[in-house]
C-alpha cells in the first residue's frame, strides 16, 4: 500500500518531514536591502508554514551576488551576516515545517540590464528569437572560475547550516549554470567539464561532493533535475537517467525532477519541441521511467492542484510531491485537503502565441500574489495578465537601478 500525502517521510539523512507536501521554488524577487531576507519574505514563508505544508523550498539564493536572475533576489555569500536568515527559518520551524535553501548560479541566465557576472560553460548566447537581446552572449567559463563556482556552492550551503536551514536544494534544472553544463546545446567544451555527458555532469557532482564534506550528516543535500529540456537536440530523459545514476553514492538524499529552461517553460506547461505534457503533474510521467535508475527519493513539481492527483504522483513511488504556483493562489491548500479531498488549487495561467511573453506573464502575476502575502494580504482572486507585467516591469526596472547603484556597476 503505497503512502499518503499527510504520511511522514524520514529522508536518507535522517531528517523527518511530517507530510510529503513539499512547497517548490518560486522567485520571489521579495528581498530586503543588501539582497537579505526581510519582513515581506517573512510574511510570505508565515502563510505556507501555516498552510501545513510539510517541507519549504525558498526560491533561489544565489551563491553570488554579482550574478543574479533577477533584481529583489537574495543572495548568501561566505560573509554575510545570518541574523535574518536565522528569522527566516524560525518562521517555518515556528508552525512545524521544516525548510530547505536552494542554492542557484544563473549561468548565462542574467539579463543585460542587470549587468555583473555573465558565465557559462560557452560563450553561447540563449535563443529567445525576437527576445533574445534581453541577454548578453556570456563568457565561457575558465578553470579557475569553474573552482571558484564549486566553493561558492559549499560556502552557501554552510552558511544555511549555520543559519538552521535543514537541508539545501542544488538547482540544476530550467536552464541555471550547472544545467547549462549538463546541456549539449549550451556546453560546447571540450576538455573534462564537456563532450560526453560525463564530463558535461561533472560540475554537478563535483557540488555534491564538496558540499556534503562540508555539511554535517544530517544536513539534507537535495538536487532539482530537468527530466528533459524539452529542445530539439537537448538534455533528454536518457540523460536525466543516467545523472540521477551518478548521483548515487554521494549522499543525496532527493532529486525533485522538474523541466525545461527560458527558452523552453515546460515548467509553466509549455515546451519549445512540441511535446504535450499532462494537464496535472506535469513530468510524472518521466519520473515513473526514473525510478528504477537510482535509490534517491524522487519529487514531482510541476501543475499539481489537487488532492487526487497528489496521491497519484505518490502511487507511481515518487516519494514527494511538490507544489508552487498553486500555492501562490491557495497557500493553505495542504490544511484545506485535511479536511475536503475535493478542495482543488487554481493556476492563473495565460498561453499568448508568444511563449516569452507568456512565460513573463506567468512569473509577473505569481510575484504580485506573492507581494500581497508579503504585505499581509489574501492572494487575488483574478488579475489581469497585461497589467500584471507592466506593474512587474516597472517595479522589476526600479529594483534594477537600486542593485546596480548599491553595487557600483554604473561607475
Amino acid at each position: 500500500m503505497s503512502a499518503s500525502v499527510f504520511d511522514a517521510f524520514t529522508l536518507p539523512s535522517g531528517h523527518t518531514l511530517k507530510n510529503r507536501l513539499v512547497k517548490a521554488a518560486m522567485e520571489e524577487n521579495m528581498a530586503a536591502p543588501g539582497q537579505l531576507p526581510g519582513d515581506d519574505l517573512f510574511n510570505l514563508y508565515d502563510q505556507w508554514a501555516a498552510g501545513e505544508t510539510g517541507l519549504l523550498i525558498t526560491g533561489n539564493v544565489m551563491v553570488d551576488r554579482l550574478a543574479m536572475t533577477g533584481p529583489g533576489g537574495v543572495a548568501l555569500e561566505r560573509d554575510t551576516p545570518l541574523a535574518p536568515f536565522k528569522e527566516w527559518v524560525a518562521v517555518a520551524h515556528g508552525k512545524g515545517a521544516s525548510i530547505w535553501m536552494q542554492i542557484n548560479h544563473p549561468g548565462r541566465q542574467v539579463f543585460r540590464r542587470m549587468g555583473g557576472r555573465n558565465l557559462a560553460p560557452s560563450a553561447v548566447g540563449l535563443d529567445l528569437g525576437k527576445h533574445s537581446s534581453l541577454f548578453d552572449v556570456p563568457k565561457a567559463m575558465s578553470e579557475e572560475e569553474i573552482e571558484d563556482v564549486i566553493q561558492r556552492f559549499a560556502d552557501t550551503a554552510v552558511q544555511a547550516q549555520n543559519a538552521g536551514f535543514d537541508g539545501v536544494e542544488i538547482h540544476a534544472a530550467h536552464g541555471y549554470l550547472l544545467a547549462q553544463f549538463l546541456s549539449p546545446l549550451s556546453n560546447k567544451r571540450s576538455d573534462r567539464w564537456g563532450d560526453s555527458l560525463e564530463n558535461r555532469a561533472r560540475l554537478l557532482r563535483e557540488v555534491v561532493i564538496r558540499i556534503r564534506a562540508a555539511v554535517r550528516p544530517g544536513f539534507a543535500v537535495a538536487v532539482k533535475l530537468n527530466s528533459a529540456d524539452f529542445q530539439r537536440g537537448g538534455f533528454e530523459l536518457s540523460d536525466a537517467r543516467e545523472v540521477l545514476a551518478s548521483l548515487e553514492g554521494l549522499g543525496v538524499d532527493l532529486v525533485e525532477l522538474s523541466g525545461g529552461s527560458y527558452e523552453s517553460p515546460a515548467m509553466q506547461g509549455r515546451t519549445a519541441d512540441g511535446r504535450t505534457l499532462a494537464r496535472e503533474a506535469y513530468f510524472l510521467e518521466f519520473a515513473q521511467a526514473l525510478t528504477d535508475a537510482s535509490t534517491i527519493p524522487l519529487m514531482v513539481t510541476g501543475g499539481v492542484r489537487r488532492l487526487s492527483v497528489a496521491q497519484e504522483v505518490l502511487n507511481s513511488g515518487v516519494a514527494l510531491v511538490g507544489m508552487a504556483t498553486a500555492l501562490a493562489q491557495t497557500p493553505d491548500l495542504p490544511r484545506q485537503w485535511s479536511t475536503d479531498a475535493e478542495a482543488s488549487g487554481e493556476i492563473l495561467q495565460v498561453r499568448w502565441k508568444d511563449k516569452t511573453l507568456s512565460g513573463l506573464a506567468n512569473m509577473a502575476m505569481v510575484r504580485r500574489q506573492l507581494r500581497r502575502m508579503g504585505d499581509g494580504l489574501p492572494p487575488a482572486r483574478r488579475l489581469s495578465a497585461i497589467l500584471s507585467v507592466v506593474l512587474d516591469q516597472y517595479r522589476l526596472a526600479k529594483l534594477t537601478r537600486s542593485y546596480r547603484k548599491a553595487l557600483g556597476l554604473d561607475q
